[in-house]
């Protein structure tokens, strides 16, 4: 069972468990490193630290200090000196100061999440993730394959933030014709060695199954030393709770209460806001934000958790039905029972919906819930390029429609989750011009390398087995080569 330390201390020995209560605890590398717990659960802390007494003395500290801060208390396994390496140089990569700048307009506040290298949010976790791995892996001197499913942005987040590093080689599904061209381009044109793209023949959800079933194919995942970049990986929520401390010190006046909209799709995103609430952090609602794929927002309202069919909508990143944060939620809204949250995932498995009861007539005071489809998205973007000269990317505009609808009284913060030129074509049929950035310019006309599959588990992993021998190899080959040739000198 979870609780929490006082006073922000550190999590002495911090430790990991299953969301599904197989297995003994774990450290935070131990969990960064294997991903997906072997019983098929996800990480979780064993204990969350209340900073309610910190936020004084944090509020004026730039990102990375702020950062740094909070990251120790879940990774006391990383000396201090080298977690604060990690932080500067994952952060370093950003295209201005502020690393999480917010913008405030006239009614409510845009927390922008797309200045790192590829334009979205999941930088601020990836940079840092992948810094971790190579940290991990020096140390243990190993090696790491990574394999992750995209819906589009973590993939080219992911690629750029590993491309090009020494042991790891990263393989990334996307839905084949199911992102946005630039963010396809951000992946497909990468040419680096350790990086291999794969075009699958179905949807995000599609991708997300095959990735966490051949987790579960534990003589592969050990054999082949398989690694995950996606939100599963704890250290993906970790670097996102950074953000909302520090939106609320960039908005909020002393003791006030804030609301966070967050565009929603695998859950990620606003489960560590609900972390950031829990070590007590000053959060009203936090406001899950839908588009058509709106199974969380039905949720939310009524407490079923009910599959559907995905919808491909204009905010691809959010065309997702099975959310894979919701079982870390799960465990939360349990209190930590984990056969209860295994007796739900195989209600939701076998029939497709499962049931959470409402207390006082809601699921959950802390959230709130709405949906907002193209025609509303699309108006949105129109009105705040109008109204306020400022474009909103299609998933960022989902959560302003909803925060807008839902009207709150305490001032909103809004994530911004990716900058509006990856999303060119639905910018120009809303606002009559593409947004643009030269860094996406650039990879037009560029060589593609990717490989086409079907949606099939086996194919992905003969792949993979495939790729991963013939660089082991060719290693090995140049490795005699090299030492032939030395000897020879």
């Amino acid at each position: 069972i979870f609780f929490r330390l006082s006073s922000g201390s550190p999590m002495a020995n911090a430790k990991y468990v299953s969301t599904r209560g197989e297995g003994e605890p774990v450290t935070f590398l131990k969990a960064v490193l294997e991903g997906q717990a072997p019983d098929g659960g996800l990480f979780v802390p064993v204990a969350i630290p209340d900073v309610a007494d910190k936020l004084e003395s944090w509020k004026e500290l730039p990102f990375n200090t702020l950062a740094f801060e909070i990251i120790k208390l879940y990774a006391d396994d990383i000396p201090a000196d080298e977690l604060k390496k990690i932080v500067d140089t994952s952060y370093g990569t950003f295209d201005c100061p502020e690393v999480v700048p917010v913008k405030k307009l006239k009614d409510l506040d845009i927390l922008e999440l797309w200045h790192g290298p590829t334009l979205a949010f999941k930088d601020v976790a990836l940079q840092f993730l992948a810094n971790v791995f190579q940290y991990a892996l020096k140390k243990e001197d190993r090696v790491l394959n990574i394999l992750g499913a995209t819906s589009g942005d973590t993939g080219s987040a992911a690629i750029h933030a590993i491309r090009g590093k020494e042991r790891m080689k990263v393989f990334i599904m996307h839905p084949d014709g199911k992102t946005s061209p630039m963010q396809r381009l951000q992946m497909v044109t990468v040419e680096d060695e350790n990086v291999f793209n794969i075009a699958i023949d179905g949807s995000f959800d599609d991708c997300q199954k095959i990735m966490k079933s051949t987790f579960n194919e534990l003589d592969f995942k050990y054999k082949y030393s398989l690694g995950t970049i996606n939100s599963i990986n704890f250290a993906r929520i970790l670097a996102q709770i950074t953000y909302y401390f520090s939106a609320y010190f960039q908005v909020a006046s002393e003791g006030q209460k804030l609301n966070f909209s967050v565009p929603t799709g695998n859950f990620g995103d606003v489960f560590a806001g609900f972390l950031a609430k829990k070590m007590g952090l000053p959060i009203d609602k936090l406001i899950v934000a839908t588009n058509e794929n709106d199974i969380l927002e039905r949720f939310f309202r009524t407490g079923e958790y009910k599959k559907g069919a995905v919808e491909f909508t204009i905010s691809p990143s959010m065309d997702i039905q099975v959310a894979s944060n919701f079982e870390r939620y799960l465990y939360y809204r349990f209190d930590g029972d984990s056969a209860a949250v295994r007796k739900a995932l195989k209600q939701f498995t076998d029939d497709g919906v499962t049931t959470v009861p409402l207390v006082d007539g809601v699921v959950d005071p802390t959230f709130l819930a709405g949906r907002g489809g193209t025609p509303e998205v699309m108006a949105s973007i129109k009105k705040y390029k109008e109204e306020e000269d400022y474009v909103l990317d299609p998933h960022t505009a989902v959560g302003v429609y909803v925060a807008e609808r839902l009207g709150l009284s305490n001032r909103t913060v809004c994530l911004a989750t990716a900058h509006p030129a990856k999303f060119p074509s639905s910018i120009e049929e809303a606002i009559g011009t593409a947004a643009t950035h030269p860094s996406l310019e650039k990879l037009k006309g560029k060589p593609e390398k990717y490989e086409k599959l079907g949606n099939d588990q086996q194919a992905v992993m003969a792949f993979m087995s495939t790729a991963i021998d013939a660089a082991d190899t060719k290693k090995k080959v140049d490795t005699e080569h090299c030492t032939d040739s030395c000897a020879i000198l």
